[in-house]
């Protein structure tokens, strides 16, 4: 698996957990910055995750700011990409099974990083079950047109 992951200047902190994370799980990936604290324009690093991800580069994408909502919104806009904010395990649980998610966001002023390490640990290592959601996301996919 290969992960593409962002962040702006407000989940700086939480993604270098993140990064530690993958390094020590040897999951290759791609970090598409920021890189500093200087103030970015978290648009801009959300297209370039979601790009990575709908490209095929990359499986999946993970995208960190101070809430995780305006990274989701933004990465929700490039078509192909089934961004989930999760901040709790159960639904970075679900948001894989049910809705095959091939983004997960987060923010670093709402949760902590042993809180955010365990959701990216579940979304990394759940399957999308198919079936009866596989219509829905098939579905979802459609509205895209």
């Amino acid at each position: 698996m290969k992960i593409a992951i962002g962040c702006d200047h407000g989940g700086l902190r939480l993604k270098g957990e993140i990064l530690t994370y993958l390094r020590e799980k040897n999951i290759e990936h791609f970090d598409f910055g920021t890189y500093t604290c200087d103030s970015v324009d978290y648009p801009d690093i959300s297209l370039s995750v979601a790009q990575a991800v709908t490209g095929g580069e990359y499986d999946r994408g993970i995208i960190i700011c101070g809430t995780g909502i305006g990274v989701s919104i933004a990465a929700n806009k490039v078509k192909g990409i089934r961004a989930s904010l999760c901040h709790d395990v159960y639904s970075a649980q679900m948001t894989r099974e049910h809705n095959n998610a091939n983004v997960l966001t987060m923010g670093e002023r709402v949760i902590g990083p042993g809180l955010a390490l365990a959701i990216v640990e579940k979304w990394l290592t759940t399957e999308f079950a198919g079936g009866r959601h596989g219509r829905r996301v098939d579905k979802i996919s459609e509205m895209e047109q």
